[in-house]
């Protein structure tokens, strides 16, 4: 069990299940995916890098930042940034459910950053989601 993959689940999880998300992307079009998604709107779930916390020699707490990719075929970032709102609003909804042996102990949003596509139709939202997790002792 990776605590990165783990935690990208119970992120999915959380979005396909929250209403609001729901109102602005369907949880069809919540993916998994490395190339541009063909539903628009989208949110995919992206790139993650885990650090040690270094706060004990049991190596047991580790900070992941995970981002999700915000597509919308828009001129403006208005339902980008609308959209991100509402991830935002499922984040506080408490900590993850994570398995047995992996402790969700604090989650946030700890950036947002909004973009136009050169091609001019597409917006783009970057929301990056930093997670302490704690590992239980073999």
């Amino acid at each position: 069990m990776t605590p990165e993959l783990e935690v990208q689940k119970a992120i999915r999880d959380r979005l396909n299940s929250d209403a609001t998300v729901n109102e602005w992307v369907p949880a069809g079009n919540i993916l998994d995916t490395n190339q541009r998604p063909a539903p628009r709107p989208a949110i995919i779930l992206g790139e993650s890098q885990s650090v040690d916390e270094g706060a004990d020699l049991k190596r047991t707490r580790t900070r992941i930042f995970h981002t999700l990719h915000i597509w919308v075929r828009e001129p403006s970032l208005e339902r980008s940034k609308a959209i991100a709102g509402a991830i935002r609003a499922a984040v506080r909804l408490g900590r993850l459910a994570l398995p047995e042996g992996l402790h969700c102990a604090d989650l946030l949003v700890s950036s947002q950053r909004f973009l136009r596509d050169p091609d001019g139709e597409h917006s783009h939202g970057v929301v990056t989601l930093e997670i302490l997790i704690t590992e239980a002792q073999p």
